[in-house]
């Protein structure tokens, strides 16, 4: 039924990429966007259709869709001894040509290849992570290598594709080939600040507003559920049985055809009912200066049983005020389990890394490359009309 993974790419050429050099420094850190461009041109980046510019972001570049993808029994996991396509072949249950568009269903669960592949040098590896249009979307969504143990993470050194798991989780989305869902990161060596060397880069850069930040294991970030001074708003949750959202159409949607506003009155809080997906906000307006990348850490079950923010990164330049910003809020995409949940405001519901970057990029979030929510408040996605 399916082909292997280099028959789906006829362009390739199948050349062994060269090791790529990348930066003159051996820094550890993220790799800035001037450094996914020398993986690019050294082929230790490459893609069946040629790489566009605009997938490249401050640090970090957007992964496209492939022509088909695979709907499967269940997600999983390669393993050490498995590549993705072998996994296919025994649980998809049919193809889907993504060429002129098709639409991914909720509750279901789809495999497809990625247009881009690697061939990293041996002290790259990556990780990758949802785009924020993706989360606020409430698409589940996770990159698998061949031979991997673990979604969202590639070893140092790894030669071969790039496989998208894609569940839409409440709309119904069209996608097509080329469709960008997924981001990556490219790093060398440990990055990520030490609690003394985050409160160190806080003195210089002032990392949110307010009083005395919370580090612990990251930077805290709380909700806000103060409520807007007019009209009590403090977030969104999302409608079930909607129409199908295109995620290539920004600003083609009508905001209360797939949410329904949330208020507060009086008491400062809400709660979060089983399996409802909600858009939030942070008290705190977020700054990432043009030297450092951040990535909300994963939901942490010891503070409340809900999961927040499916899309982790934050580009260098986020809110800061050299690329145009004045501090923006991380929006929180919030999903509880099991249980109704009561969330305070003011309440601690993620943190936030920092990671130097290898060397400051060319263009930051906002400047000038469409970045869509640089000073943000509480913001959906950019399908959504203003």
């Amino acid at each position: 039924m399916t082909k292997s993974a280099s028959d789906l790419f006829p362009d390739h050429d199948g050349a062994s990429p060269k090791e790529v050099r990348g930066d003159a420094t051996h820094a550890t850190g993220i790799l800035p966007a001037h450094a996914i461009r020398a993986l690019i041109r050294e082929k230790e980046i490459w893609a069946g259709k040629e790489i566009e510019e605009a997938q490249v972001q401050p640090a970090s570049l957007d992964l496209r869709l492939g022509p088909v993808a695979y709907r499967l029994r269940a997600s999983f996991l390669p393993g050490e001894g498995s590549a993705v396509m072998d996994k296919v072949e025994e649980f998809a249950l049919h193809k889907i040509d993504l060429s002129e568009g098709a639409v991914l269903e909720t509750g279901c669960v789809y495999l497809v290849p990625l247009l881009e592949a690697l061939a990293l040098s041996e002290r790259t590896g990556a990780a990758a992570n949802p785009k924020s249009s993706t989360g606020r979307l409430d698409i589940f969504t996770r990159v698998i290598t061949d031979f991997g143990t673990e979604f969202d993470q590639v070893e140092a050194g790894y030669k071969g594709h790039l496989y998208l798991e894609v569940s839409p989780r409440t709309f119904p989305i069209l996608v097509r080939q080329g469709s960008r869902l997924s981001q990556i990161r490219f790093r060398r060596g440990e990055a990520r600040h030490s609690d003394t060397e985050l409160r160190h880069l806080h003195e210089q850069h002032k990392l949110v507003d307010g009083g005395e930040p919370n580090i612990d294991g990251g930077l805290g970030l709380t909700v806000d559920l103060s409520g807007d001074a007019e009209t009590g708003l403090v977030g969104y949750r999302a409608k079930r049985h909607s129409a199908v959202i295109d995620v290539d159409r920004p600003g083609a949607y009508e905001v209360l055809d797939f949410w329904d506003p949330v208020y507060v009155r009086g008491a400062k809080r809400i709660i979060l009912d089983p399996d409802e997906f909600y858009i939030l906000a942070s008290r705190e307006a977020v700054h990432v200066p043009a030297t450092h990348a951040a990535e909300m850490v994963p939901y942490n079950p010891l503070v409340g049983e809900f999961r927040v923010h499916y899309a982790g990164f934050f580009d260098p330049g986020f809110g800061a005020g050299e690329a145009g910003g004045t501090g923006s809020r991380a929006v929180l995409e919030v999903r509880s389990h099991e249980v109704p949940f009561i969330l305070e405001d003011g309440q601690i519901i993620g943190r936030l890394v920092y990671e130097r970057l290898t060397g400051k990029p060319t263009a930051l979030y906002g400047t000038g490359i469409g970045s869509n929510y640089q000073r943000q408040g509480l913001k959906l996605s950019k399908h959504f009309k203003s």
